[in-house]
Order: C-alpha cells, then sequence, then structure tokens
C-alpha cells in the first residue's frame, strides 16, 4: 500500500474510534457516570474526528442541542477536510482558480 492510503485507513480508524468515544459519554450520562469532558470530544473532533463526532452527535442524539457542538462540529469537519486536502497534496483553491 501507499503512504495515502495508511493515511486513509487511519483516519477512518479514528473516526470509528471518535464515533464510538460520543457512544460511551452518552451511555455514560444516561446512567449517570464517569463523563468525558466536552473539552476532549471537542479536542477529538478538531484532531481530524469531525466526522466520527458529528456521526456520533446524530447516532446516540448526543450534544445535538448544544452550541459548542452544532457548530463547532460541523467547523471541525471542514478543518480536517482542509488538512486531509493538505495530506494528499490536493491544491483545491488552484483547481478552483482554474475555472475548474
Amino acid at each position: 500500500m501507499m503512504k495515502k492510503e495508511y493515511i486513509l485507513i487511519a483516519y477512518i480508524v479514528w473516526n470509528l474510534i471518535v464515533f464510538l468515544i460520543y457512544g460511551y459519554d452518552k451511555h455514560q450520562a444516561v446512567k449517570d457516570g464517569w463523563r468525558v469532558p466536552e473539552k476532549t470530544l471537542m479536542g477529538l473532533a478538531l484532531f481530524l474526528g469531525g466526522i466520527g463526532a458529528w456521526f456520533g452527535m446524530q447516532g446516540f442524539r448526543h450534544k445535538t442541542k448544544k452550541p459548542l457542538f452544532k457548530y463547532g462540529v460541523p467547523l471541525c469537519i471542514l478543518i480536517n477536510i482542509i488538512c486531509m486536502l493538505y495530506l494528499f497534496n490536493i491544491n483545491i483553491i488552484g483547481w478552483w482558480l482554474s475555472g475548474r
């Protein structure tokens, strides 16, 4: 496999882990157990876990009404996309300015 394939596999696995952490936090919220701090959840989303965080929010109905997550996670996804484009060496700005 090439380097880009490893990056993509790591990205998918990481987002699955983030998804599961959001599910764990929801489970703990329901049973009034130890919770994952909100800063940690947002940090996971920002650190290339935005897709997993969003699916975790939607799938577990968790943190969907909190403005920090409602607007912050989509912003993290945008930042994640920019980072992935950079890692894959895709010049989207040059593509956009060249008239597609």
